[in-house]
């Protein structure tokens, strides 16, 4: 049975950190709704390379209706981590334990939703003291899960090992 993935993504996003998980998750049957402010914006990868059509708004989603969440690194989450109603979001699903994805600057979103204390995870190297001050292991490892619950990696070059914990996940 496939599961409800939500994503939560705007303008500057890394393309590939979207790209490659959305079409890995879509592969193994599960489904990705695309989350943003204004349901069916466009919003546009820093690369340039990729554009996501937004399903829906994040004032007509509630996290009970999702069975994960993916954030994308990028600029997108730490433009998304200013929005209360991001990181309300993010919060619930760490809070109820459902899996969540995040990659490079995915776990901005985590730190400021003030769920990372205690936890390993990873993440690009600018955020490594930002992730210690919100009381995270910071590991250097190409992909950390923690919990059976949060999976993390650095890079696009993680994607691989990323997209595999993942979908172990949701299993």
């Amino acid at each position: 049975m496939g599961k409800n993935i939500a994503c939560v993504v705007t303008n500057m996003f890394e393309d590939s950190e979207y790209s490659e998980p959305a079409k890995a998750f879509e592969e193994a049957g599960h489904t990705v709704t695309t989350i943003e402010m204004v349901k069916g914006k466009t919003v546009k990868g820093k690369q340039g390379e990729v554009e996501v059509e937004i399903d829906e708004s994040i004032d007509s989603v509630k996290p009970e209706n999702f069975d994960a969440l993916f954030i994308p690194g990028g600029f997108s989450p730490d433009q998304l981590r200013a929005d209360e109603r991001f990181v309300s979001f993010t919060k619930s699903f760490m809070d109820d334990k459902k899996p969540v994805f995040a990659i490079c600057h995915g776990p901005q979103l985590l730190i400021t939703a003030k769920t990372l204390e205690g936890r390993h995870a990873t993440g690009y190297t600018s955020i490594k003291v930002d992730m210690e001050y919100a009381g995270a292991t910071y590991l250097d490892k190409e992909v950390v899960v923690c919990g059976n619950q949060l999976v993390t990696s650095r890079t696009p070059e993680d994607l691989p090992a990323f997209n595999r914990e993942s979908l172990n996940l949701l299993k």
